[in-house]
């Protein structure tokens, strides 16, 4: 039944599953514009040097303008020269402005949407689903667990991207620029009570605010019961069910890492769990976090969680062993092994000629470790070693930072030539299965009738009809390989779990009737005989080309938490191309593998 369910969940005519599949597409929407508006906030909200203040300071406000407008309008309708400049600047930034009130507005509407979705849940409004069967779903527990992360990350993306005073100055302008101040239905105060400055800053060197994120992350209540039970969800379950992609245990923590980020941000609506649940905490840091504390959050957002747990106390005690000293050594010696090891190897599949067709058919699981191997040690070494993860005036931080360094031999040029080897030994492999996956049938069939005109060959050998030198006639002989024949054609494509045990069987068949019948002596039976196992091996080696390779692939391959982090590798990359042009093969496959 669970896969029944499954497939209905997310049926157009399950109205339950379309409502949060829909709230979940608006968030990964509304996180996308919000990274856009960033790049695009007129400087000067940020009134940050003399001749902004001198020129804008009388008509940009932030929040204090709500407590008397009538003060602050009258200051402007006193200086003519102070509304012709206000009317001016409105003209300039209005469009602007409009762009990030509704992106801001976006923001607030996907929490209503979401607190009225879990009320028509529990209310029994979704005719036979509950907060509960939901989860049971496979689809319905990645959604509702995405549903409150992206809410938890567009908060934070708002908070790094855009600082909180330049938001309240810029939600001033737009509420006294626009038509929202004579309608009532606007939502604004709402608005502004969610993204009032939190007193953060991105600045490097800034100090956090206290009790920062979780009392950003309260301003709009959610029931405690659905945070519970996604945060119980994300610490049991494989939701994504990654582990199947990486079968070795030491890569164990890079399978469940997406699940680990969305935990991470999850903590914060719950703080009590960060605080004193040192239980749970160590187990979280078990499983999650044992090798690794540096984590992407969303597109190569990092957090670095030695700096970011610092003020929980359970958090931080649970995370004391990873960061010992001793830990960190070990996972960077054995990185600084790994990727020793890996690179030689990849070096040696991209030789010309190593990455025939045959050979890869023989050595897929040889080529998914070495690919599981080099990404693993990639995103560890750079996460880890990433400027932006270490904030250099924190004394503990940069202690473990340099111990990473020496322990790894790090070394940018070479991470960087590992990356490219590995993006095109990815690149090759995965054209070469959409190839072999588009012709797979059809060769197939080919080898399959090959074979089977080879024992009808071999049949009527035996039969006396067609005189081969020194064979004697033999009706059983003549029967048993028309019946091989027959077998062989009768294999069926569509079915090929059986059709590859029946063809094994038939190769150790016709192993044993050359050694029963005493046929060696035979040279030109041998030939048929063999040249008929060795389509059959052929048909093996072609049934086994399966789609979940190509997915294997591309879990395993992504890349998307180096969405930032790569930028630092640029100059490298003009570098390498000046000294060997023909690198740009491998840095198109590169790019590609980022997009």
């Amino acid at each position: 039944t669970s896969s029944t369910t499954m497939v209905d969940f997310l049926a157009e005519n399950n109205l339950c599953g379309q409502a949060i599949l829909r709230i979940v597409s608006c968030g990964n929407a509304i996180i996308a514009e919000l990274l856009r508006l960033s790049e695009f906030i007129p400087g000067v909200f940020r009134l940050k040097d003399k001749a902004d203040q001198q020129k804008y300071g009388d008509i940009i406000f932030d929040f204090s303008y709500f407590k008397g407008p009538e003060t602050c309008e009258g200051k402007l309708e006193a200086k003519p020269e102070l509304l012709d400049l206000d009317e001016e600047f409105r003209e300039n930034n209005i469009e602007i402005l409009t762009r990030f009130y509704l992106a801001f507005q976006s923001v607030h509407k996907y929490i209503v949407d979401l607190n009225r979705y879990l009320d028509d849940l529990n209310e029994g409004i979704y005719i036979q689903q509950t907060l509960e069967t939901v989860l049971l779903n496979e689809d319905g527990k990645q959604l509702l667990c995405e549903a409150l992360y992206l809410y938890g990350v567009m908060l934070l993306v708002i908070d790094q991207k855009i600082e909180g005073e330049v938001r309240e100055r810029m939600l001033v302008s737009y509420y006294r620029y626009s038509a929202a101040r004579s309608s009532a239905d606007s939502n604004l105060d709402d608005i502004c009570k969610l993204l009032r400055s939190t007193g953060y800053s991105s600045q490097p060197g800034a100090k956090r605010p206290p009790n920062y994120p979780e009392s950003y992350f309260s301003r709009v209540p959610i029931s405690e019961t659905f945070i519970s039970m996604v945060i119980g969800r994300l610490r049991s379950d494989d939701i994504y069910n990654q582990v199947s992609a990486y079968p070795l245990p030491e890569h164990r923590s890079t399978a469940l890492a997406t699940q680990a980020a969305m935990l991470y941000v999850i903590l914060y609506f719950d703080p009590s769990i960060l605080h004193t649940q040192q239980a749970k905490m160590r187990e979280i840091v078990d499983k999650y976090f044992p090798d690794n504390w540096v984590i992407s959050i969303y597109m190569g957002i990092t957090v670095n969680l030695a700096e970011a747990w610092e003020p929980y106390k359970a958090a931080k005690t649970a995370l004391n062993y990873t960061l010992d000293l001793s830990n960190v050594k070990e996972q960077a010696s054995r990185y600084a092994a790994v990727t020793e090891r890996v690179h030689t190897q990849v070096q040696q599949f991209l030789k010309e000629g190593c990455l025939r067709e045959e050979l890869v058919l023989d050595n897929i699981p040889k080529l998914l470790n070495c690919l599981r191997d080099c990404n693993v040690a990639i995103r560890w070494l750079m996460l880890h070693t990433a400027d932006t993860a270490c904030d250099p005036n924190n004394k503990r931080l940069r202690q473990i930072k340099d111990q990473i360094l020496t322990d790894s031999r790090y070394n940018p040029r070479i991470l960087f030539q590992l990356l490219l080897d590995t993006a095109q030994f990815e690149f090759i492999l995965k054209e070469m299965f959409k190839q072999m996956l588009s012709e797979k049938q059809t060769k197939w069939e080919n080898y399959k009738k090959e074979g089977s005109e080879r024992m009808t060959e071999l049949a009527d050998v035996f039969s006396g009809v067609k005189p081969l030198t020194r064979v004697e006639k033999n009706e059983n002989l003549q029967a048993w390989f028309r019946e091989i024949s027959k077998q062989i054609m009768s294999l069926n494509y569509d079915d090929s779990t059986a059709a590859g045990r029946k063809t094994v069987q038939l190769i150790q068949a016709l192993e044993e009737v050359q050694e029963f019948h005493q046929l060696e002596t035979n040279l030109q039976v041998c030939q048929f005989l063999a040249d008929t196992r060795k389509f059959l091996h052929q048909m093996i080696r072609t049934i086994n080309i399966k789609e979940e390779v190509l997915i294997t692939m591309q879990i395993v391959g992504d890349l998307s938490y180096a969405w930032q982090l790569i930028d630092s590798f640029t100059s490298i990359m003009q570098e390498s191309i000046r000294v060997s042009p023909s690198m740009v093969t491998k840095l198109r496959a590169t790019f590609l593998k980022v997009s």
